[in-house]
């Protein structure tokens, strides 16, 4: 049996406890007025399915509101196929195939893949390395900023026009962060670091100038020369930050090929969620959507915010 042979994948009424289960595991919660006590689900004929009422508040409610999929009009059928979609597909999965294969309008595939993406955004604050870890940290470039280098002139070399992202891994929770910087200045870097990077960790990076002085702050600094051939010394490198480099850069240039920096730190987020989120950390691909469900919560991207094709 298929993984999207489940109920909810089909089911209008399925898909929307299934939502409910993960969204208010402990029982519906009003939205407007935070209430638990005095709900119950409404009935009748002409009542949308999944509405409840507060009897507190008085007012009625469904489980989109507050969450991503409020004011959509995309059944929630449709809505959890795409996000199974997207947190099963390594690489990504491009706004044209979902359109194809959810028979939704283009423009609605790429608002709910945003959507989705937004989602994915965890925001963690907790720095890594704690009690003495190793980090990686190193930095990657893509697409073209178009306000450093306007469409039509000639690219040339170097990557002061490129967008840039830098990235950390935490070897002990094989967990990544990512970030888009506009510098890769040292005094851009540091304060970054230094945020995301705890004191006693054990920072690795490649010979860039940029992490030279920040990394004395930290309990040791290992750089590997890759301009000397050299990718390792024993435990001493940053090829699992290059790991998951590899894997965004397929996704960005074969799947998505094109993105605006407006909108590349919510490709970077989809990348960063499906990275800490894979088997080795524990999760297959129901585990990975299911935990994406759960923190759908506050996450709404309004299309506005969003801009078709910006």
């Amino acid at each position: 049996m298929s993984n999207l042979s489940a109920p909810h994948f089909h089911d209008e009424t399925a898909a929307y406890e299934f939502v409910e289960a993960r969204v208010w595991p402990e029982g519906p919660i009003c939205p407007h007025c935070g209430g638990m006590d005095r709900i119950s689900p409404m009935k009748g004929k002409s009542t949308r399915i999944g509405t409840y009422k507060c009897y507190q508040c008085r007012k009625p409610f469904t489980v989109k509101i507050g969450t991503i999929f409020e004011a959509s009009n995309v059944q929630m059928t449709v809505w959890l196929q795409a996000i199974y979609l997207m947190a099963a597909s390594k690489k990504g999965i491009s706004t044209h195939q979902l359109h194809r294969t959810l028979g939704v309008a283009l423009r609605t595939a790429w608002f709910m893949s945003h959507r989705i993406r937004e989602a994915m955004r965890e925001g963690g604050l907790a720095p890594f390395g704690v009690d003495g870890g190793i980090v990686e940290a190193d930095e990657t470039f893509i697409g073209n900023d178009r306000a450093k280098k306007p469409k039509g002139q000639k690219k040339g070399r170097g990557y002061h026009h490129k967008h840039k992202v830098l990235a950390l891994v935490d070897r002990d929770t094989k967990r990544a962060r990512t970030m888009v910087v506009d510098s890769l200045a040292a005094k851009d870097l540091a304060p970054i670091l230094r945020e995301n990077v705890a004191k006693e960790a054990r920072l690795m990076t490649d010979e860039a100038s940029y992490y030279t002085l920040v990394g004395r702050e930290f309990a040791s600094h290992d750089i590997v020369r890759h301009g000397q051939g050299e990718y390792g010394r024993g435990e001493i490198g940053t090829n699992t930050i290059e790991g998951f480099f590899s894997v965004f850069k397929r996704g960005m240039k074969g799947v998505y090929q094109h993105c605006g920096k407006k909108h590349l730190h919510r490709y970077a987020a989809e990348f960063e969620f499906r990275y800490n989120h894979r088997v080795a950390n524990g999760y297959d691909d129901l585990a990975r959507a299911d935990q994406l469900i759960g923190g759908f919560v506050g996450k709404r991207l309004k299309y506005r915010d969003s801009l078709w094709a910006s």
